[in-house]
């Protein structure tokens, strides 16, 4: 099966300032502000959602084709992709902008400060899907360049590829037509329970509404679970008990959408594949960064069994 992943492709750079930003900042001078922290140190780490859900289908034995854009510092990035598997070559070089990259310092009390580059991700992916069997296809359209999201979404459904529409955090740049354009047609609009609303806010749409334009949506939220919505109700799937414990949610998300698309494309229904989303994500939140995590064919099996071996979906009506 042919998986097409589009969204975005990014360093994070994250930094630890070892004391309170509030002891630096004068507030009687905040409309002429200027400070500098010294940081203990920067590690950088690859996301970006294109790349996420991309290695969290590696990890399960697939060979995505991640369609989206990278900047003239792509090397280290398409290194880690070799060394997983996963095919670059559906990934435009933009020569004159370095990767989107997130500049993230942390302070003692847990705030943050963050820049943002959008750097290569300013430009179209510009794929071409001539040839492509749609038959053999799946696709996901994950937060990245608006113009891709929208241009994947009305080749997606000229060819009849099934597809995924994913809007997460590209929701603010959204005009509420465009948006609920994307979502018809859709196999499944899948959201945190934030973006729902949100979704939902914006377009006007309520839950009914949306399942006229989507066979499915799909709300994750978090370690209560995940809602899988259809015609016939929703059910809940549990989230999946910590094992070794939370060390950070960051790209839970996508290692979810990652496992759900595993179960799809293996022919499991909606709930079937939503566990294996939630078992995928159970793995991500116990590393820092969002492509650290791995896990043996093995111990996926045994954590699925575990937490899943003879339950179901809980309807809700």
């Amino acid at each position: 099966m042919d998986i097409f992943v589009s969204g975005s492709l990014a360093y994070d750079r994250i930094m630890d300032f070892p004391g309170k930003f509030s002891d630096h900042i004068m507030p009687e001078k905040i409309h002429i502000l200027n400070v500098s922290f010294v940081v203990n140190g920067l590690v950088e780490r690859l996301g970006g959602t294109a790349g996420n859900i991309a290695y969290a289908l590696a990890l399960l034995g697939e060979r995505p084709t991640i369609l989206a854009t990278i900047g003239q510092d792509y090397q280290r990035y398409f290194q880690w992709f070799e060394k997983n598997h996963i095919s670059h070559e559906g990934i435009r070089i933009i020569e004159d902008e370095f990767t989107s990259g997130a500049y993230i310092t942390t302070d003692q009390s847990d705030n943050q400060i963050t820049g943002f580059n959008p750097g290569a991700m300013k430009h179209p992916s510009l794929f071409r899907l001539d040839g492509v069997d749609p038959t053999t296809c799946f696709a996901i359209i994950a937060p990245g360049n608006l113009q891709d999201m929208m241009t994947y979404h009305d080749l997606y459904r000229t060819r009849n590829i099934p597809f995924i529409f994913d809007p997460g955090q590209s929701l603010p740049q959204w005009d509420p037509e465009k948006l609920a354009h994307c979502i018809e047609g859709a196999k499944v609009l899948i959201a945190n329970d934030y973006e729902m609303e949100m979704i939902m806010a914006r377009t006007g749409l309520d839950k009914a509404a949306l399942l006229k334009r989507a066979d499915a949506v799909i709300t994750t939220k978090g370690d209560q679970g995940s809602v899988v919505a259809t015609h016939d109700g929703e059910a809940l799937v549990p989230a999946v008990k910590r094992i070794e414990g939370l060390v950070d949610p960051t790209g839970a998300g996508d290692a979810y959408r990652g496992g759900f698309i595993k179960g799809l494309v293996a022919g499991k229904d909606l709930i079937e594949s939503a566990k294996i989303g939630t078992v995928c994500a159970s793995f991500a939140i116990e590393c820092p960064g969002t492509q650290t995590y791995s896990f043996t064919e093995g111990a996926f099996r045994a954590r699925f069994r575990q937490h899943f071996e003879g339950r179901t979906g809980t309807r809700r009506g």
